[in-house]
């Protein structure tokens, strides 16, 4: 069965790294459902968070691909009770004075932030797991959502736990 599974991969900060890995998941057919990269502590080394739908034996060949790769130093599956994943949505929704102070108070139950007011529209900001963001837009879309932008899920393993 199907699944989505979050990886976080390790890699040589490098040029190009980026495309193969993107080339590898093409040329097998897999599909990223999810991509977000960025530099470390070292800036010699970026993570690479992605998030794969995948059953069992297919998520094992993609780890397995990965780590033949020469730039990508580590793979590590973020499996939900021992990791830490978030993302970030910017949600711009239309909202006048009518609608506007429920717009805000739904914001305020789910943790969000207005972060830029306008005449006819509000520009949200909410973090969390996929499934609390999906659960936010679900209640915000009958205000009317113009537009909005997801960062990717990005994790880390908990405690002194290396990804």
């Amino acid at each position: 069965m199907e699944e989505k599974h979050c990886l976080s991969l390790i890699v040589e900060n490098k040029f190009g790294v980026l495309t193969r890995i993107s080339a590898l998941f093409a040329r097998r057919g897999y599909n990223i459902d999810s991509l977000t990269v960025g530099m470390t502590e070292d800036e010699d080394i970026s993570r690479i968070t992605m998030v794969v739908t995948a059953d069992e034996q297919t998520l094992e060949q993609i780890k397995k691909q990965l780590n033949k790769l020469i730039n990508v130093i580590k793979v590590t599956e973020l499996k939900k009770e021992s990791a830490i994943a978030r993302e970030l949505v910017f949600i711009k929704v239309k909202a006048d004075g009518r609608t506007r102070s429920n717009i805000v108070e739904i914001s305020n139950l789910f943790r969000a932030h207005v972060i830029d007011v306008s005449k006819d529209s509000l520009i949200l900001q909410i973090t969390g797991t996929t499934s609390k963001t999906k659960a936010f837009m679900n209640m915000i879309e009958p205000y009317g959502i113009i537009e909005f932008v997801r960062s990717g899920v990005t994790g880390l393993q908990r405690g002194r736990q290396n990804a």
